[in-house]
C-alpha cells in the first residue's frame, strides 16, 4: 500500500543566551519513504551543519543562535511504502542467529533498565508463544495497565518508574515497550516519528522489535495508526 502525507513542525524559542542548537526534525531518508519534497526554514537565516547518520539515517541540522527570537519551520510531502504480512508468519529471532550490530538493543540503558524488569517480563510474558504475537501482548498489556496522563512523567522518567507508576505518556509507553521485549531477548529500538491523525497534532513515540530478519513497528499506547508513522529518528534510548 502507497500512501502520500504532507507533515511539518513549527518551533519558536525566545534566546537568552548564545546557544548551539542541534534539531533533529527532518524526515529520514528510508527506501520505505520515498518522493520526499521538503523545506526546512530557519529566521533568522543562520549558518547550518548537517549530518546524516549511515544505516538508520538520522538526520541533524546544527544552528548557533545569538539572544532573540528564533523559529524553525519544517514542510514535507513524502510517500510511503506500508509493509504489511500476516503476524502468525512472523517469528523471533535465535539468540545465536541475531546479526551482531542489532545486539545493542538488547542491552539495558538509562531509560530501559530491562535488566531490573526481567523478573517482571518473564512472569507476564514468558510464556506465551513466540514471534510477533508476544509482543502485541506486550502493547495490549500496557494499553490495559498503564493510564495515557499527559504530565505524569518528565524527560527523565525511566521505564521501572513509569511501570511503578501506571501512567505515562508515548514515550514511556515505548520505554516500557522496548524494557519488556529486551528482557525476553528480543532487540527492540526507541523511535521517534510524525503520526498521520494524532490529536492534538505533536511528535510521537513508538517502538521497533526485530522479529523474523526485520524491524517491525509497535505501538502500545494505541495513540496512532501504525501506517501513518513517518520516522524521524531511531535510537537506542
Amino acid at each position: 500500500m502507497t500512501v502520500r502525507y504532507r507533515l511539518g513542525c513549527e518551533l519558536s524559542y525566545e534566546v537568552k543566551a548564545p546557544t548551539v542548537f542541534i534539531f533533529n526534525l527532518e524526515v529520514a531518508r528510508l527506501l520505505r519513504d520515498h518522493g520526499l519534497v521538503e523545506r526546512l526554514t530557519v529566521t533568522p537565516d543562520l549558518p547550518r551543519r548537517t549530518y546524516t547518520v549511515p544505516d538508520i539515517q538520522n538526520r541533524y541540522v546544527s544552528v548557533s543562535a545569538q539572544p532573540g527570537p528564533l523559529k524553525i519551520v519544517y514542510e514535507a510531502d513524502v510517500t510511503l511504502d506500508v509493509f504489511r504480512a500476516d503476524p502468525e508468519t512472523i517469528g523471533e529471532t535465535p539468540l545465536d542467529a541475531i546479526p551482531l550490530d542489532i545486539m545493542p538493543f538488547l542491552l539495558p540503558s538509562r531509560f530501559v533498565p530491562s535488566d531490573r524488569l526481567s523478573a517482571f517480563a518473564c512472569r507476564e510474558f514468558g510464556d506465551l508463544p513466540k514471534g510477533h504475537g508476544r509482543v502485541t501482548a506486550i502493547c495490549n498489556w500496557l494499553y490495559d495497565n498503564i493510564d495515557y496522563r499527559r504530565g505524569s512523567s518528565n524527560e527523565q522518567t525511566t521505564a521501572d518508574e513509569s511501570l511503578l507508576l501506571r501512567a505515562g505518556v508515548c514515550r514511556d509507553f515505548a520505554h516500557l515497550g522496548i524494557a519488556f521485549c529486551r528482557a525476553l531477548n528480543i532487540p527492540a529500538r526507541f523511535v521517534s516519528c510524525y503520526a498521520y491523525g494524532l490529536e492534538p497534532r505533536d511528535f510521537h513515540a513508538v517502538f521497533e522489535a526485530y522479529l523474523g530478519g526485520r524491524w517491525w513497528l509497535f505501538d502500545g499506547s494505541r495513540q496512532a495508526n501504525l501506517d501513518g508513522l513517518v520516522r524521524n529518528a531511531v535510537g537506542q534510548v
